[in-house]
């Protein structure tokens, strides 16, 4: 069904889900809280739907997934990187039953590597994620998934503890990845797995990393609150490592409550949201400066661009206007950057200041241009002003939006 709506804005969306349901504007305003003619703006795009507790009200009021109105996933486009088996590899990989039951039958997969090289390779696909490269990293996972299995199933003794702990760390690099590009049920299903494969490791880090992986997934499905729930039950899990934490169990710890911010942000939850970003500040201040332990990009920057993006989603957007362009975020990963910088453009537009708000997507553009393609903030601020616009969009607009393909 997505497919019919991929041209469509968020709230265009709406409109289209709202006739499907047979239900009319005051019907469904009526269900969450607004007025009809407060949902006649969002329909017609003089009201941006850029806060996703207000998409999931929606969403949940239509019995539609948030994907739904977000109009997610998106194709995934060939490249040198990707080459031309992508996603459905991917797809293959998680589904493939003799991974799961080995018992009954294992696939033909030869020696198994060398920790040496899985780590190195475990490596090269995170470090594509934080590049942004999607469509490498999609491309490696598969192999790696096999690669990392067999190890896992080959090994003993320490060597097996570790090679478990590569295999989890597998698991959320492609739960990541799928997430980026929309596929959240199948992030599900990497995150889950790796969480199973994390436990097995018996490293308090790579498990709370996984943690992690999975309070993303279930803010990808619009379950806010319950992501909040286990941020609280996962810190309490790491407490006790805290007296003497290496540098990486601190960025994990910290990292975790970032994602609990976003979370309880989302829920409207003003309170928590402080708590939390206040606990990300406290490990952040203990680790001294920016780093990028397991990956995290964890460190006051990062706690920054948190509050930034928590204000957005709070709806203070005076407050991300403010904070955001203050932010130097040049030493962190590149998808730390572009998801910055996003953020900004959508507080940028919320004021009407669509040549600055442009400005800063087609920075991210240059820095990333598949993660600014999959993102729905990106696709739907230049979507909304395509069809804000009277006449013909302005030449760049016309450019941006053809690259994203979303007209």
């Amino acid at each position: 069904m997505r497919g019919m709506t991929q041209h469509l804005t968020t709230g265009e969306r709406v409109a289209w889900y709202r006739h499907r349901r047979g239900l009319s504007q005051d019907v469904l305003a009526g269900l969450v809280g607004r007025t009809a003619d407060w949902l006649g703006k969002a329909e017609n795009n003089r009201i941006e739907l850029d806060r996703l507790s207000v998409i999931r009200a929606l969403a949940h009021a239509l019995d539609v997934s948030i994907g739904d109105l977000l109009g997610e996933p998106t194709l995934l486009e060939w490249s040198k990187d990707s080459g031309r088996r992508t996603l459905p590899a991917l797809r293959e990989a998680l589904m493939d039953y003799r991974q799961l039951a080995p018992l009954i039958g294992t696939p033909d997969a030869g020696e198994p590597p060398t920790l040496a090289a899985l780590r190195s390779d475990v490596g090269e696909v995170w470090d594509a994620y934080q590049d942004s490269r999607y469509g490498f990293a999609a491309r490696q996972l598969p192999s790696l998934l096999s690669d990392a299995l067999l190890a896992a199933r080959s090994s003993s003794g320490d060597e097996r503890e570790e090679a478990n702990g590569l295999l989890a760390m597998t698991y959320q690099g492609a739960a990541l990845v799928l997430g980026k590009l929309g596929e959240n049920e199948l992030a599900w299903i990497a995150a889950d797995r790796g969480l199973a494969a994390a436990q097995l490791s018996g490293n308090k880090v790579i498990i709370g990393s996984l943690f992690r992986s999975v309070t993303h997934c279930l803010l990808s499905a619009g379950r806010f609150e319950t992501a909040a729930q286990l941020v609280k039950d996962a810190a309490g899990y790491l407490e006790p490592g805290l007296g003497e934490p290496t540098p990486a169990y601190l960025s994990i710890y910290g990292t975790l409550f970032l994602t609990g911010a976003m979370a309880a942000a989302r829920a409207e939850d003003r309170a928590t949201a402080r708590e939390f970003l206040q606990e990300a500040e406290t490990a952040a201040s203990r680790l001294g400066a920016d780093a990028n332990h397991m990956w995290t990009a964890f460190g006051p920057t990062n706690v920054a661009i948190h509050r930034v993006a928590a204000a957005g989603e709070l709806g203070d957007v005076q407050v991300a206007l403010d904070l955001g362009p203050q932010v130097d975020t040049r030493a962190l990963p590149v998808e730390r950057r572009v998801r910055h910088g996003l953020e900004v453009a959508r507080a940028l537009s919320a004021w009407n200041r669509t040549d600055d708000a442009l400005a800063a997507v087609l920075e991210a553009e240059q820095l990333a241009p598949e993660q600014v393609r999959h993102h729905y903030m990106s696709r739907d601020l230049v979507l909304g002003w395509v069809r804000g616009t009277r006449g013909r969009p302005s030449r760049p607009i016309a450019d941006l939006a053809e690259r994203l393909r979303v007209v």
